[in-house]
């Protein structure tokens, strides 16, 4: 079994800046996301088969979208502020290409659809913990990280990642890139 996810890469020139935002709301509570690893999931596949990855592969070789820039910038959290449990690093570009034909190719092949709206967005933190003071003070941080600008980067490619979790934390490993248009 592949535990398998769908995504986008974030570039290189981003990590110091991602560990620079991390490093304004980190501490008790919250478990970080290394920044070499922030990625924008496009899909979640979950624990899929070893025989089922050709299937996939062809199926996402027939993705056609244009490549487009993004702008990545802006914090915030899920569900919200109020109650936050992930914390996440924005991102504006065109994704709605590339996110419902990810959808429809791979549901095509007996991936169930996300019923969610798509929010192309990177996980920078998940909140394990929050006693009230904490709490307090993650939103403040929170809140005077809204505007924060990473950078522009150019979406030409995602990429088919298997996750390998461990105490450390998750390994992820190429197993498929598909170039855009």
């Amino acid at each position: 079994m592949f535990r398998l996810f769908v995504a986008v890469e974030l570039p290189e020139k981003f990590h110091a800046k991602i560990s620079e935002i991390q490093s304004r709301f980190m501490g008790p509570g919250l478990r970080p996301v290394d920044p070499s690893i922030v990625h924008i999931t496009l899909k979640f596949l979950g624990d899929v088969e070893e025989a089922q990855l050709a299937e996939i592969i062809n199926a996402l070789d027939r993705l056609d979208c244009p490549a487009f820039d993004s702008k990545v910038s802006g914090v915030g959290a899920f569900p919200g502020l109020k109650n936050p449990r992930v914390v996440w690093l924005g991102a504006d570009g065109d994704y709605s290409c590339l996110h419902r034909q990810v959808e429809i190719l791979l549901s095509e092949i007996g991936f169930k659809k996300e019923p969610r709206k798509f929010v192309p967005h990177a996980t920078l933190a998940r909140v394990t913990y929050l006693s009230g003071p904490r709490k307090k003070d993650l939103i403040s941080s929170l809140d005077s990280l809204r505007g924060f600008d990473v950078g522009q980067m150019r979406v030409d490619s995602l990429k088919l990642k298997k996750s390998t979790l461990t105490p450390q934390g998750p390994i992820y490993e190429t197993l498929h890139e598909v170039n855009l248009s």
